[in-house]
């Protein structure tokens, strides 16, 4: 039984392995946890997923291989008419004394059997009776009623508490992408950038060259050293602040918190709308603590990895022409200090927190996606992962 569930898992996409399927089971013999379905589950979990993407997944496919939703046959889904579990205008609220005099069925099994029959029997909506499927009612069977025990069908979320079975389309939000990123998986995308070498003092054991060193030397123990691995990726990130960017200061600074604990060189700026002549690191000292951008030039070299950070939306003068940004009298336009840049660090990206359908109704947005040659990713863990993958390669085109 449990060999088909991990065959289950593998066939739907899960990267589950042997030795995750055999550890379950050791789990199981050691009695780890409890003979219930919950405490299966949670253990189950723990072991086969890695990663927040097949959460999703993992839910629907052991819902369906246990039991925890066949329990109402799904074949059964099809035959009730969507009508029947719309919602009233005013929705009904039932007095203490009523709902003392409504009776439970006697469990799952007549509950399933009553509802087959009245898949049989009912032909229209139903609102506030107490036998067919239907709304607002004290039938076990329906949304936005009451009954102490029943199957609730169609309502988007819980109650009175007294369902024994939920028929939902879906319970659970698709975790796969478009999620809003927290640090942790803000983390995890931005490993994906990680260039791992060897330097420094050995003090890291090589297991194989010790072995093949200690087997030449007829037994006598000779231990190899080597340097341990660490994370040599050079990022600037460039932070649109101030303005539009105000309601996404959360999510910046959640992505600065990552990318300081991943990137042991990190260096970070900031600009307001557009790149110009003058960068800062405080914002309560731009005005007073700014860097030249040809600094940037000249202090760091062009295997830094390059991160734009902001929505891109502005007037497209502070992009296109001199004179145009909302807070000075810049002298050359904003899109001749991007090419600038550009032309130094040939590796640059461009994460955009605003939704990406909003992208194309602001001629900047568009403008500032056509310099990144395409590189304008969402920042959606999707997105981040792009990017992470686009700062490997700079040849590479995106449609």
């Amino acid at each position: 039984m449990f060999l088909d569930f991990f065959y289950t898992l593998k066939r739907y996409g899960l990267p589950v392995t042997i030795g995750e399927h055999l550890l379950l089971l050791e789990a199981l013999d050691k009695e780890v946890v409890a003979y219930k379905t919950d405490d299966f589950y949670a253990l189950a979990k723990t072991i086969y997923v890695k990663h927040e993407q097949y959460l999703d997944v993992f839910d629907t496919l052991f819902g369906a291989y246990f039991g925890n939703l066949e329990d109402i046959p799904a074949e059964l889904l099809a035959a009730i008419p969507e009508e029947w579990l719309k919602k009233g205008i005013e929705e009904r609220h039932f007095s203490e004394e009523e709902k003392a005099m409504i009776e439970a069925l006697g469990g799952l099994d007549a509950l399933l059997e009553r509802l087959k029959e009245l898949l049989k029997e009912q032909g229209e909506r139903h609102e506030g009776g107490n036998k067919f499927i239907g709304t607002q009612g004290t039938s076990p069977f329906g949304a936005y009623g009451y009954h102490p025990e029943g199957f609730r069908i169609g309502q988007k979320e819980s109650r009175h508490k007294k369902a024994i079975k939920v028929w939902d389309k879906r319970l659970f939000k698709n975790l796969k992408g478009d999620v809003e990123l927290n640090t942790r998986n803000m983390k995890l995308a931005l490993k994906r950038l990680r260039v791992l070498t060897r330097e420094g003092t050995p003090d890291e054991l090589d297991v194989t060259q010790t072995i093949q060193q200690t087997c030449k030397n007829a037994g006598f123990l000779d231990l190899k050293l080597v340097p341990s691995k660490k994370n040599r990726v050079k990022v600037l990130m460039l932070f649109d602040v101030g303005g539009s960017m105000d309601e996404y200061v959360q999510v910046c600074e959640e992505l600065f918190s990552a990318a300081k604990y991943e990137f042991k060189h990190l260096e970070y700026f900031y600009f307001h709308n557009c790149l110009y002549e003058s960068v800062w690191q405080d914002n309560r000292r731009r005005y007073e603590a700014r860097l030249p951008t040809p600094t940037l030039f000249q202090k760091y070299n062009s295997d830094y990895k390059i991160i734009f950070v902001g929505d891109a939306a502005m007037s497209p003068y502070e992009v296109t022409h001199a004179h145009g940004s909302v807070e000075h009298y810049n002298q050359e336009a904003g899109i001749v200090w991007l090419h600038r840049l550009k032309e130094h660090f040939p590796y640059l990206v461009w994460l955009n927190p605003s939704p990406e359908h909003h992208w194309e109704f602001t001629y900047s947005t568009k403008i500032l996606r056509d310099f990144t040659g395409k590189r304008m990713f969402p920042l959606t863990l999707n997105g981040l992962t792009l990017a992470m993958k686009a700062l490997q390669d700079p040849q590479r085109t995106y449609p």
